[in-house]
């Protein structure tokens, strides 16, 4: 049987993603003996990027998101792992000499793979009340680790109930004078170390069962307008110059989603393999269906796809022996 030809600048896998499932799958390709590329992209940074403090990442007390994700990748690139900052904007199918394959677009060129790892995370969601847009970085954050020092010695609010609203609230009160939780229902959603840390901390007030109906301002964030849930027809006007919004995930999966099966909420599906619906395609992370959003669960993630890849590389290209 003749050998069955593969061009030279073929990548046997391409990463989309720089987060911890997207490195992590570029550290074990690597050690594999995969020549592997990662696309880190620029126009979402990964959420772990914005977190201040990581304290359940087994073996780590405790390490800032930042830190813990640039060690992740020194570590990947130690291994040979090439990386490059750029912005992915389709995946589709090709035939690379006798095999098929993929080719991944990005904003500055393109790249022929056997395999392509998606791990492309996910971005807060927006509350969709009137002036929230405008007020992006005058007034409205997503992110309390980039923007909490502006807020020294003044009054914010945060929106959500969740782990990420509740720890950030508590890192907020290094700098703001008092922070204002607003969550929809009457406790929160949070682990409960967390729970327990929110409600000692002094500065930290409650507006239970209420949503945010409008900010308020016009050069910048003046307040907040919210309603009560159960009782409609009261609402309430709360004098802050910031608001954190941290009230759920939009996963970032529209560069896929006419190549690989994706379910209602927009998360790529994917098998405990990591398998998605179109051959030679993996998903890990965020961006993936699943019931718990971790560090460590993006990490096991990505180490099983990179494995799974692996293993469909190696008998793709076992075909020309």
């Amino acid at each position: 049987m003749a050998d069955i030809q593969i061009p030279k600048d073929t990548y046997d896998i391409v990463i989309v993603g720089g987060g911890p499932g997207g490195l992590t799958a570029g550290l074990y390709a690597s050690r594999a003996d995969m020549k592997t590329l990662l696309l880190e992209g620029n126009a979402q940074a990964s959420q772990i990027t914005m977190t201040d403090m990581i304290e359940n990442y087994p073996g780590i007390p405790a390490i800032g998101g930042f830190e813990i994700n640039e060690t992740f990748k020194k570590q990947a690139v130690s291994f040979g792992l090439e990386i490059k900052p750029e912005q992915v904007s389709r995946i589709h199918r090709v035939q690379l000499g006798d095999v098929e394959g993929w080719e991944v677009v990005t904003d500055r060129g393109a790249y022929r793979t056997l395999s392509v790892i998606v791990s492309t995370g996910a971005a807060w969601s927006r509350l969709g009340v009137p002036r929230e847009e405008e007020m992006v970085g005058r007034g409205i954050s997503y992110c309390a680790t980039c923007d909490a020092p502006f807020y020294r010695n003044r009054e914010v609010a945060v929106v959500g109930g969740g782990d990420t609203a509740v720890q950030e609230a508590i890192y907020l009160t290094k700098f703001a004078s008092k922070v204002t939780l607003i969550h929809r229902r009457d406790r929160l959603r949070a682990t409960a170390v967390l729970q327990q840390r929110a409600v000692a901390n002094e500065k930290i007030t409650f507006a239970w069962d209420s949503t945010v109906e409008e900010i308020l301002g016009e050069d910048g964030v003046t307040g907040v307008r919210i309603r009560n849930v159960k009782d409609p027809g009261r609402t309430e006007e709360i004098p802050v110059e910031g608001v954190f919004i941290f009230v759920g995930l939009i996963p970032n999966t529209d560069i896929v989603k006419e190549v690989v099966d994706i379910d209602a909420d927009g998360y790529i599906a994917a098998d405990r393999d990591m398998k998605t619906s179109a051959e030679g395609i993996f998903a890990c992370g965020d961006c993936i269906s699943k019931s718990l959003r971790q560090v460590v669960t993006a990490c096991g993630d990505g180490a099983t796809a990179a494995h799974s890849a692996s293993l469909y590389v190696d008998g793709v290209r076992g075909q020309a022996y």
